[in-house]
Protein backbone atom coordinates (compact mmCIF):
# COMPACT_ATOMS: atom_id res chain seq x y z
CA UNK A 1 0.00 0.00 0.00
CA UNK A 2 1.07 3.77 -0.47
CA UNK A 3 2.24 5.93 2.44
CA UNK A 4 0.24 8.30 3.72
CA UNK A 5 0.29 11.80 3.28
CA UNK A 6 2.27 12.88 5.99
CA UNK A 7 4.42 11.53 8.61
CA UNK A 8 5.96 13.27 12.29
CA UNK A 9 9.47 12.22 11.73
CA UNK A 10 11.82 13.37 14.90
CA UNK A 11 9.75 16.04 15.69
CA UNK A 12 9.25 17.11 11.83
CA UNK A 13 6.23 17.11 9.84
CA UNK A 14 7.35 15.97 6.48
CA UNK A 15 4.62 15.05 3.40
CA UNK A 16 5.34 13.47 -0.09
CA UNK A 17 4.26 16.91 -2.47
CA UNK A 18 1.61 15.20 -4.66
CA UNK A 19 2.03 17.75 -7.49
CA UNK A 20 4.93 15.81 -7.93
CA UNK A 21 3.45 12.67 -8.35
CA UNK A 22 3.86 9.77 -10.06
CA UNK A 23 6.66 11.30 -11.90
CA UNK A 24 8.90 11.70 -8.34
CA UNK A 25 8.49 10.89 -5.21
CA UNK A 26 9.43 13.80 -3.03
CA UNK A 27 9.24 14.39 0.55
CA UNK A 28 8.99 18.00 1.89
CA UNK A 29 9.77 18.42 5.42
CA UNK A 30 7.32 21.98 6.73
CA UNK A 31 8.96 23.93 9.58
CA UNK A 32 6.70 27.13 8.95
CA UNK A 33 3.52 27.77 8.95
CA UNK A 34 3.85 29.69 5.90
CA UNK A 35 5.17 26.59 4.44
CA UNK A 36 2.23 24.63 5.74
CA UNK A 37 -0.36 26.83 4.42
CA UNK A 38 1.12 27.48 0.99
CA UNK A 39 1.37 23.24 1.15
CA UNK A 40 -2.39 22.64 1.94
CA UNK A 41 -3.23 25.71 -0.52
CA UNK A 42 -1.58 23.96 -3.47
CA UNK A 43 -2.35 20.81 -2.67
CA UNK A 44 0.97 19.55 -2.11
CA UNK A 45 -1.54 17.63 0.86
CA UNK A 46 -4.49 17.39 -0.14
CA UNK A 47 -7.99 15.20 0.72
CA UNK A 48 -10.25 16.01 4.14
CA UNK A 49 -8.69 13.86 6.63
CA UNK A 50 -4.61 14.34 5.58
CA UNK A 51 -5.48 18.22 6.06
CA UNK A 52 -7.31 18.27 9.12
CA UNK A 53 -4.30 16.25 10.59
CA UNK A 54 -2.01 18.67 8.69
CA UNK A 55 -2.84 21.66 10.17
CA UNK A 56 -2.73 20.34 13.76
CA UNK A 57 0.67 20.09 13.44
CA UNK A 58 0.79 22.79 11.65
CA UNK A 59 -0.33 25.23 14.89
CA UNK A 60 2.74 23.03 16.25
CA UNK A 61 5.23 24.17 13.99
CA UNK A 62 3.50 27.76 14.21
CA UNK A 63 4.29 27.42 18.09
CA UNK A 64 7.81 26.46 17.56
CA UNK A 65 8.69 28.76 14.88
CA UNK A 66 8.07 31.83 17.19
CA UNK A 67 10.30 30.52 19.97
CA UNK A 68 8.20 32.21 22.58
CA UNK A 69 9.47 32.58 26.70
CA UNK A 70 7.00 31.74 28.13
CA UNK A 71 3.79 29.89 28.06
CA UNK A 72 1.24 33.57 27.41
CA UNK A 73 3.21 33.88 23.99
CA UNK A 74 3.08 30.35 22.77
CA UNK A 75 -0.87 30.08 23.38
CA UNK A 76 -0.85 33.34 21.04
CA UNK A 77 1.62 31.89 18.27
CA UNK A 78 -0.67 28.72 18.54
CA UNK A 79 -4.55 31.08 17.82
CA UNK A 80 -2.61 32.99 15.66
CA UNK A 81 -1.12 30.12 13.27
CA UNK A 82 -4.86 28.46 13.71
CA UNK A 83 -6.53 31.60 12.05
CA UNK A 84 -4.30 31.46 9.36
CA UNK A 85 -4.37 27.95 8.33
CA UNK A 86 -8.13 28.25 8.35
CA UNK A 87 -7.74 30.81 5.62
CA UNK A 88 -5.58 28.16 3.03
CA UNK A 89 -8.88 26.14 1.91
CA UNK A 90 -12.85 26.42 2.73
CA UNK A 91 -14.55 23.02 1.71
CA UNK A 92 -13.15 20.61 3.48
CA UNK A 93 -14.78 20.64 7.45
CA UNK A 94 -12.24 18.80 8.80
CA UNK A 95 -9.29 21.31 8.90
CA UNK A 96 -11.77 23.38 10.93
CA UNK A 97 -12.73 20.82 13.48
CA UNK A 98 -8.84 20.12 13.62
CA UNK A 99 -8.18 23.83 13.87
CA UNK A 100 -11.16 24.30 16.92
CA UNK A 101 -9.80 21.26 18.93
CA UNK A 102 -6.35 22.79 18.61
CA UNK A 103 -7.97 26.15 19.85
CA UNK A 104 -9.94 24.42 22.76
CA UNK A 105 -6.77 22.82 23.77
CA UNK A 106 -4.72 26.06 23.57
CA UNK A 107 -7.19 27.65 26.05
CA UNK A 108 -6.44 25.20 28.17
CA UNK A 109 -2.65 26.02 28.40
CA UNK A 110 -3.10 29.53 29.72
CA UNK A 111 -1.64 28.32 32.90
CA UNK A 112 0.83 26.15 32.05
CA UNK A 113 4.13 26.83 33.94
CA UNK A 114 6.53 27.19 30.37
CA UNK A 115 6.08 27.22 26.52
CA UNK A 116 7.66 23.95 26.64
CA UNK A 117 4.88 22.80 28.29
CA UNK A 118 2.55 24.06 25.81
CA UNK A 119 4.56 22.88 22.97
CA UNK A 120 4.40 19.48 24.23
CA UNK A 121 0.72 19.70 25.00
CA UNK A 122 -0.06 20.76 21.53
CA UNK A 123 2.32 17.56 19.80
CA UNK A 124 0.68 15.03 21.70
CA UNK A 125 -2.60 16.43 20.69
CA UNK A 126 -1.81 16.28 17.30
CA UNK A 127 0.02 12.84 17.55
CA UNK A 128 -3.45 11.73 19.02
CA UNK A 129 -5.32 12.84 16.03
CA UNK A 130 -2.79 11.49 13.56
CA UNK A 131 -3.43 7.78 15.56
CA UNK A 132 -7.01 8.35 15.37
CA UNK A 133 -7.27 9.14 11.94
CA UNK A 134 -5.49 5.80 11.38
CA UNK A 135 -8.10 3.88 13.46
CA UNK A 136 -10.63 5.46 11.41
CA UNK A 137 -9.42 4.83 7.87
CA UNK A 138 -8.97 1.32 8.39
CA UNK A 139 -12.51 0.70 9.94
CA UNK A 140 -13.98 2.25 6.73
CA UNK A 141 -11.87 -0.02 5.04
CA UNK A 142 -13.32 -2.88 7.22
CA UNK A 143 -17.42 -2.07 6.91
CA UNK A 144 -16.74 -0.56 3.12
CA UNK A 145 -15.12 -4.23 2.19
CA UNK A 146 -18.11 -6.36 2.58
CA UNK A 147 -19.86 -4.15 -0.05
CA UNK A 148 -17.04 -5.53 -2.92
CA UNK A 149 -17.52 -8.92 -4.14
CA UNK A 150 -15.80 -11.11 -6.27
CA UNK A 151 -15.74 -10.15 -10.21
CA UNK A 152 -17.37 -6.97 -9.18
CA UNK A 153 -16.59 -3.59 -10.72
CA UNK A 154 -15.72 -0.57 -8.24
CA UNK A 155 -15.79 3.16 -9.75
CA UNK A 156 -13.90 5.71 -7.65
CA UNK A 157 -13.66 9.36 -8.55
CA UNK A 158 -10.10 11.61 -7.47
CA UNK A 159 -8.19 10.08 -4.81
CA UNK A 160 -9.65 9.03 -1.37
CA UNK A 161 -6.90 7.08 -0.55
CA UNK A 162 -3.74 7.01 1.63
CA UNK A 163 -2.57 9.92 0.22
CA UNK A 164 -5.85 11.67 1.53
CA UNK A 165 -5.14 10.64 4.96
CA UNK A 166 -2.39 9.45 7.13
CA UNK A 167 -3.08 5.70 6.53
CA UNK A 168 -5.37 3.48 4.58
CA UNK A 169 -7.81 6.75 3.00
CA UNK A 170 -11.32 6.67 3.26
CA UNK A 171 -12.65 5.28 0.12
CA UNK A 172 -10.01 3.34 -1.12
CA UNK A 173 -9.65 2.09 2.52
CA UNK A 174 -12.42 -0.47 0.97
CA UNK A 175 -10.60 -1.29 -1.50
CA UNK A 176 -7.16 -2.10 0.31
CA UNK A 177 -8.51 -4.22 2.56
CA UNK A 178 -11.05 -5.93 0.02
CA UNK A 179 -7.80 -6.75 -1.40
CA UNK A 180 -6.08 -8.05 1.38
CA UNK A 181 -9.21 -10.47 1.96
CA UNK A 182 -8.30 -12.15 -1.63
CA UNK A 183 -11.03 -10.59 -3.32
CA UNK A 184 -11.00 -10.19 -6.94
CA UNK A 185 -12.25 -6.93 -8.55
CA UNK A 186 -11.69 -4.46 -10.97
CA UNK A 187 -11.27 -0.81 -9.73
CA UNK A 188 -11.91 2.15 -13.03
CA UNK A 189 -10.65 5.18 -11.61
CA UNK A 190 -11.93 8.78 -13.20
CA UNK A 191 -8.97 10.78 -14.02
CA UNK A 192 -10.51 13.63 -12.51
CA UNK A 193 -10.24 17.05 -14.19
CA UNK A 194 -8.61 19.44 -14.14
CA UNK A 195 -6.05 18.32 -12.12
CA UNK A 196 -6.13 14.53 -12.70
CA UNK A 197 -6.53 13.46 -8.78
CA UNK A 198 -7.27 10.50 -10.26
CA UNK A 199 -4.77 9.67 -12.93
CA UNK A 200 -2.37 10.55 -11.26
CA UNK A 201 -3.08 9.38 -7.68
CA UNK A 202 -5.65 6.63 -7.18
CA UNK A 203 -4.04 4.12 -10.20
CA UNK A 204 -0.52 5.16 -8.61
CA UNK A 205 -1.91 4.03 -5.04
CA UNK A 206 -3.75 1.29 -6.71
CA UNK A 207 -1.47 -0.32 -8.77
CA UNK A 208 1.85 -0.03 -5.43
CA UNK A 209 -1.12 -2.05 -3.73
CA UNK A 210 -1.29 -4.80 -6.92
CA UNK A 211 -5.18 -4.01 -7.06
CA UNK A 212 -6.84 -4.44 -10.67
CA UNK A 213 -7.03 -0.94 -11.69
CA UNK A 214 -8.29 0.74 -15.04
CA UNK A 215 -8.22 4.80 -16.05
CA UNK A 216 -11.06 6.14 -17.56
CA UNK A 217 -11.67 9.62 -18.54
CA UNK A 218 -14.34 11.35 -16.73
CA UNK A 219 -16.75 11.57 -19.42
CA UNK A 220 -16.62 7.66 -19.91
CA UNK A 221 -17.65 6.88 -16.87
CA UNK A 222 -21.52 6.70 -18.09
CA UNK A 223 -21.08 4.44 -20.88
CA UNK A 224 -18.85 2.20 -18.75
CA UNK A 225 -21.79 1.37 -16.68
CA UNK A 226 -23.64 0.74 -19.29
CA UNK A 227 -21.63 -1.54 -20.66
CA UNK A 228 -22.05 -3.68 -17.44
CA UNK A 229 -18.52 -3.31 -15.78
CA UNK A 230 -19.26 -1.23 -12.63
CA UNK A 231 -21.30 -3.03 -10.16
CA UNK A 232 -20.71 -0.28 -7.24
CA UNK A 233 -19.06 3.41 -7.15
CA UNK A 234 -17.39 4.68 -4.13
CA UNK A 235 -16.24 8.27 -3.43
CA UNK A 236 -14.90 10.34 -0.82
CA UNK A 237 -16.01 13.11 0.98
CA UNK A 238 -14.86 16.80 2.15
CA UNK A 239 -17.98 17.88 4.11
CA UNK A 240 -21.34 16.21 5.03
CA UNK A 241 -24.90 18.67 5.75
CA UNK A 242 -26.98 17.63 8.33
CA UNK A 243 -28.92 16.05 5.82
CA UNK A 244 -26.52 13.73 3.98
CA UNK A 245 -25.76 16.20 1.13
CA UNK A 246 -22.13 15.38 0.66
CA UNK A 247 -19.54 17.74 -0.82
CA UNK A 248 -16.42 15.31 -2.75
CA UNK A 249 -14.14 16.96 -5.60
CA UNK A 250 -15.63 18.20 -9.15
CA UNK A 251 -17.18 15.49 -11.05
CA UNK A 252 -18.58 13.27 -8.36
CA UNK A 253 -22.12 14.78 -8.70
CA UNK A 254 -22.18 13.34 -12.11
CA UNK A 255 -21.19 10.18 -10.93
CA UNK A 256 -24.14 9.44 -8.81
CA UNK A 257 -26.24 11.07 -11.87
CA UNK A 258 -24.94 8.03 -13.90
CA UNK A 259 -24.84 5.62 -10.98
CA UNK A 260 -28.58 6.59 -10.39
CA UNK A 261 -29.62 5.99 -14.13
CA UNK A 262 -28.13 2.67 -14.18
CA UNK A 263 -29.71 1.29 -11.01
CA UNK A 264 -25.96 1.30 -9.33
CA UNK A 265 -25.10 1.75 -5.18
CA UNK A 266 -23.29 4.89 -5.07
CA UNK A 267 -21.52 5.09 -1.69
CA UNK A 268 -19.74 7.96 -0.01
CA UNK A 269 -17.08 7.07 2.81
CA UNK A 270 -15.79 9.72 5.56
CA UNK A 271 -15.18 9.34 9.06
CA UNK A 272 -18.09 11.33 10.90
CA UNK A 273 -15.91 14.26 11.35
CA UNK A 274 -16.94 15.14 7.90
CA UNK A 275 -20.50 15.77 9.10
CA UNK A 276 -21.51 19.50 9.67
CA UNK A 277 -24.19 19.69 11.75
CA UNK A 278 -24.43 23.21 11.51
CA UNK A 279 -25.33 23.66 7.58
CA UNK A 280 -28.58 22.18 7.28
CA UNK A 281 -28.42 20.79 3.34
CA UNK A 282 -25.81 20.93 1.04
CA UNK A 283 -26.51 24.78 -0.71
CA UNK A 284 -24.77 26.08 2.85
CA UNK A 285 -21.87 24.28 1.56
CA UNK A 286 -19.33 26.88 0.98
CA UNK A 287 -17.88 25.99 -2.36
CA UNK A 288 -13.77 26.33 -3.13
CA UNK A 289 -13.29 28.72 -6.75
CA UNK A 290 -9.96 27.59 -7.81
CA UNK A 291 -7.30 29.59 -10.26
CA UNK A 292 -8.51 29.46 -14.30
CA UNK A 293 -4.70 28.48 -15.05
CA UNK A 294 -5.91 24.94 -13.94
CA UNK A 295 -8.31 24.67 -16.31
CA UNK A 296 -6.55 26.62 -19.05
CA UNK A 297 -2.88 25.63 -18.63
CA UNK A 298 -2.86 22.27 -16.89
CA UNK A 299 1.14 20.99 -16.28
CA UNK A 300 2.47 24.12 -18.54
CA UNK A 301 0.62 23.62 -21.73
CA UNK A 302 -1.68 26.09 -22.71
CA UNK A 303 -4.94 24.02 -24.05
CA UNK A 304 -8.07 27.26 -24.59
CA UNK A 305 -7.60 30.92 -26.24
CA UNK A 306 -6.20 33.33 -24.21
CA UNK A 307 -8.69 35.59 -22.68
CA UNK A 308 -11.55 32.58 -22.69
CA UNK A 309 -13.66 32.97 -19.42
CA UNK A 310 -13.20 30.12 -16.80
CA UNK A 311 -15.47 28.50 -13.92
CA UNK A 312 -13.47 26.55 -12.02
CA UNK A 313 -15.21 25.31 -8.71
CA UNK A 314 -13.26 22.55 -7.09
CA UNK A 315 -16.23 20.74 -5.74
CA UNK A 316 -19.83 19.89 -6.31
CA UNK A 317 -22.74 18.98 -3.77
CA UNK A 318 -24.29 15.40 -4.51
CA UNK A 319 -27.75 14.81 -3.24
CA UNK A 320 -28.53 12.73 -0.80
CA UNK A 321 -31.07 11.17 -2.53
CA UNK A 322 -28.73 9.60 -4.87
CA UNK A 323 -26.56 8.60 -2.52
CA UNK A 324 -27.23 4.73 -1.16
CA UNK A 325 -25.40 4.97 1.78
CA UNK A 326 -22.56 6.24 3.66
CA UNK A 327 -19.81 4.66 4.83
CA UNK A 328 -18.24 5.77 8.47
CA UNK A 329 -16.08 3.96 11.17
CA UNK A 330 -18.90 3.11 12.86
CA UNK A 331 -21.08 1.76 10.56
CA UNK A 332 -22.91 1.97 7.07
CA UNK A 333 -25.97 5.01 7.53
CA UNK A 334 -28.98 4.78 5.31
CA UNK A 335 -31.73 6.89 4.43
CA UNK A 336 -33.09 9.07 6.47
CA UNK A 337 -29.11 10.45 6.95
CA UNK A 338 -30.10 12.86 9.45
CA UNK A 339 -31.62 10.78 11.25
CA UNK A 340 -28.98 7.86 11.39
CA UNK A 341 -26.37 10.49 11.48
CA UNK A 342 -27.74 11.82 15.03
CA UNK A 343 -28.17 7.87 16.45
CA UNK A 344 -24.63 7.88 16.08
CA UNK A 345 -23.58 11.31 17.46
CA UNK A 346 -26.13 10.20 20.11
Amino acid sequence: MAVGALEYVDGKLVIIDQTRLPGEVIHVTLETRAQVWEAIKNLRVRGAPAIGVCAAFGVLVGIRQEQADNPQDAVAAGLETAAYLATSRPTAVNLFSALDRMRGLLAQCRKLSSAAEVEARIEAEALQMFKEDVETCRALGNHGAALIRDGDGVLTHCNAGALAATRYGTALAAMFRAHELGRKFRVFADETRPLLQGARLTTWELMQAGIDVTLICDNMAAQVMREGKIQLAIVGADRIAANGDTANKIGTYSVALCCNAHGIPFYVSAPLTTFDFDLNDGSEIPIEQRDEAEVTCGYGMRTAPEGVEVYNPAFDVTPADLITGIITERGILRAPYRKAAAELFG
